[in-house]
């Protein structure tokens, strides 16, 4: 099965460890691009992420609509929906973050939509945190929740 990993770029480590063992399962994989987020330039010579470039430059809102880092996200934007055309169904990488067991973050959530609306299988990971404020609608989407176990996809 071609599948697409989907998730908090924070978590990029597990995704990858993730998409070693789909792949060891016999599946086609594929995972967000690192090289389409925060250029070094924005970065001073190092690579950040755009969440962490805006919250360590005043936040959203510090950022005026027209600001190039907008076209930037857009672009990633793009880019993994074309992963999600390409799949069979995805994968929502979701573990821990700010405090939050199995969260799933608005990027991530509109990429479950996208699986939705194209009628492709959506797995996830991890149990949904209920601090979320969309888990109804994440539900409404009925996913299939692997409470950690790969093997089930298929």
């Amino acid at each position: 099965m071609k599948i697409t990993i989907c998730g908090s770029i924070g978590f990029y480590k597990e995704m990858e460890g993730v998409r070693d063992r789909l792949v060891e399962l016999g599946h086609d994989v594929k995972i967000p691009e690192l090289a389409l987020e925060v250029p070094e330039e924005f970065g001073e010579g190092k690579k950040v992420y755009f969440g962490q470039y805006i919250e360590n430059n005043g936040g959203i809102d510090a950022f005026d609509p027209n600001h190039k880092i907008w076209d930037l996200k857009e672009g990633a934007i793009n880019d993994h929906y074309a992963k999600i055309d390409w799949a069979d169904a995805i994968l929502v990488v979701n573990h821990e973050k700010r405090g939050i067991a199995g969260y799933i973050g608005g990027n991530t959530l509109i990429e479950i939509g996208v699986a939705f609306y194209q009628k492709k299988p959506i797995y996830i990971l991890n149990p949904v945190s209920s601090e979320l404020s969309y888990k109804q609608e994440i539900y409404g989407m009925k996913p299939s929740l692997l409470n950690g176990n790969l093997t089930l996809i298929g």
